[in-house]
């Protein structure tokens, strides 16, 4: 999963879009419509008793005969959340949808990291124990650790994790999954609408990566297949021929065209996500509209 350090560098010319603006008490790069002390000008106002008479504009003095007080947009620190479906699922592949999934949380916490917000990257097996992170790029390290250290085994039940998830004030929250399970395969289910309509409500810009490997999203395998399921255990006596492959490949249409169309209608980010894809591209191609650059 370790990126190299010249991929890290490359990160800093990009920036997470927030949908909302920050209402933290913490002091970040990003502009709240709080009034604060920071250098970009924002407005005027009557001078008031107890304001700082360094904040006098005394150039409107001259022309008007009344005291004006300079306002400047307060900088805050917003919370990029990462939220990492850690199930048994995740770990299939040649090319493993756990280690794209981790390096995708590092290029993306990171991104955050560099420009000062607060990063907190959950497990969603383990929602109450997050690492949470500030202060700039001397968090990688440990951040990194916490991603290294995850186990991608068992079950995971993405929308009791997301309820669970405790969002204080407005940020990005970024899942990452690839959403096999019965409550989004589920063409009739409202599931992912009540998800993403949850996610609206705590003020969160939802980003949805729906993380695939090569063989899930183009299917080689033919003849007659023993399919386990890496979760449940249960096994499934299969041919694979033309027809069948067919059937598949509709089905895996629909299921990504019905995740497409929820996020759309609740403006949320959504895209998928191969581990056929090198996570360069993903991120500085793939990803692009996620950032003001």
């Amino acid at each position: 999963m370790m990126l190299d350090a010249a991929f890290f560098d490359r990160l800093s010319r990009l920036r997470l879009a927030m949908g909302n603006k920050s209402s933290l008490n913490r002091t970040g790069n990003r502009k709240s419509m709080q009034k604060g002390s920071s250098t970009e000008f924002s407005d005027f106002r009557e001078y008031m008793p107890g304001d700082d008479i360094r904040r006098i504009d005394w150039n409107a003095y001259g022309r008007l005969d009344r005291l004006f007080v300079k306002e400047y947009m307060e900088e805050k620190e917003s919370i990029v959340s990462i939220l990492i479906d850690t199930s048994a699922s995740m770990d299939y592949g040649a090319k493993k949808k756990s280690e794209h999934v981790c390096a995708l949380a590092a290029a993306l916490a990171c991104i955050g990291l560099q420009h000062m917000d607060r990063v907190a990257v959950y497990d969603m097996q383990h929602m109450q124990q997050p690492f949470m992170a500030g202060g700039g790029k001397r968090s990688l390290p440990m951040l990194t650790g916490f991603l290294s250290g995850l186990s991608f085994e068992g079950c995971v039940d993405i929308e009791e994790a997301v309820r669970r998830f405790p969002a204080k004030g407005a940020g990005v929250t970024i899942v990452i999954s690839d959403f096999l399970q019965d409550a989004f395969l589920d063409q009739k289910s409202e599931a992912l609408g009540k998800l993403l309509r949850f996610l609206c409500y705590k003020k969160q810009k939802t980003v949805l990566l729906h993380v695939l490997a090569g063989e899930e999203l183009s299917v080689g395998l033919t003849g007659t297949k023993n399919l386990i399921d890496m979760e449940e255990k249960s096994a499934l006596h299969v041919t694979l021929d033309a027809a069948s492959i067919r059937l598949y490949e509709t089905a895996l249409e629909e299921f990504i065209s019905g995740i497409r169309r929820a996020c759309a209608r609740s403006g949320a980010f959504y895209a998928v996500c191969s581990t056929e894809t090198e996570i360069d591209r993903l991120i500085f191609e793939d990803l692009r509209k996620l950032y003001d650059i």
